[in-house]
């Protein structure tokens, strides 16, 4: 069974979470049984870890990471991919794998550009 980790880099205000959680509820109103959690490098919680571990307690035997992030910079090409091979370590049979961060896909790109427009004529926001 798939699991999806919401993967963000986390702040010191909880707040800055509520995008996360905004993500999860929509993926749970098209697929009410998806198994979906946010996870954050620090800060914030769950830690990815902890995010990695209630997938697998429902289920998970394959996580998806989509990193909630503009692009690849250090945390998605560096600490990531670290953070994920641990994860595996601690869960045998566990089979994790990356998306793109969601500021590299063309149809999320499309979405902010028709946000900027409508936000330029006054319709957006």
């Amino acid at each position: 069974m798939k699991g999806i980790l919401l993967f963000g880099h986390g702040a010191r205000n909880p707040e800055w979470a509520q995008p996360f959680h905004g993500i999860r509820d929509a993926i749970l109103a098209r697929e009410p049984a998806a198994l979906v959690e946010p996870g954050f490098l620090e800060l914030l919680r769950p830690s990815f870890d902890e995010a990695v571990d209630s997938l697998v307690r429902q289920g998970a035997t394959e996580i998806v990471v989509v990193p909630i992030f503009m692009a690849a910079g250090r945390h998605v090409k560096k600490d990531l991919p670290q953070i994920a091979a641990n994860a595996m370590d601690r869960h045998d049979g566990l089979v994790i794998t990356l998306a793109a961060p969601v500021g590299e896909v063309p149809p999320v790109l499309a979405a902010m550009a028709d946000y900027a427009l409508d936000a330029c004529t006054g319709a957006g926001g």
